[in-house]
């Protein structure tokens, strides 16, 4: 799979990048500064880094894995040259009293846009393949099918569908779940779903 990080040059991304290079993805990393998305693919062992609206082009796969409050803003500026799905990774903490992240960069795109990975940690990614479960929700199939496809090569347990895009509203509050109970019990929690085949 040839997959494009825009924001790729952050924690998440990066981590991410790492992974799916291990996995034997072709991946080009994205960042407003072309030079930085250089300079970290060489870091990673992509296949090449760009200005975001180079690196998306050609690509079955586009991770918005830029910072949450970068995230639409990112989006609506890709818009006229985005022609791959869209999985976006990103959660607001505090979470949403109302809808989702992923459903609000949905209305800016033309492409179809599934949500995942929320429940992984960027410096637990960065060391391996987490013991966990990915999610990933979306309304269009063949995206979600990529996205799931990709979620997969990232952990060592497994990757779920979600169900569809409003989902996304769990998920990423997920998050916030997950981060309140690595600082009160100064841990690295996951998610491990028990009971299913």
């Amino acid at each position: 799979m040839r997959v494009a990080i825009v924001g790729g040059t952050g924690d998440f991304g990066l981590a991410l990048a790492r992974r799916l290079v291990e996995a034997g993805d072709e991946v080009v990393i994205g960042s407003r500064d072309a030079a930085r998305a250089g300079e970290k693919a060489a870091e990673a062992g992509a296949a090449g880094g760009a200005a975001n609206e180079d690196a998306v082009c050609g690509v079955d796969l586009v991770v918005l894995a830029t910072n949450a409050s970068a995230a639409r803003a990112t989006a609506a500026e890709l818009r006229a040259v985005l022609a791959s799905p869209l999985l976006s990774v990103a959660s607001e903490i505090p979470p949403r009293r109302a809808g989702s992240l992923a459903e609000e960069i949905a209305a800016l795109v033309d492409v179809p846009l599934v949500a995942g990975l929320h429940s992984l940690a960027a410096g637990k990614l960065a060391q391996g393949r987490p013991d966990e479960d990915a999610f990933v929700c979306g309304d269009n199939p063949e995206a979600k099918a990529l996205a799931l496809e990709l979620a997969a090569k990232v952990v060592a347990g497994r990757a779920l569908d979600a169900g569809p895009l409003a989902s996304a509203r769990a998920l990423e509050g997920l998050t916030a779940v997950i981060v309140n109970l690595n600082k009160r019990y100064k841990g690295h929690a996951g998610v491990h779903v028990t009971g299913l085949p």
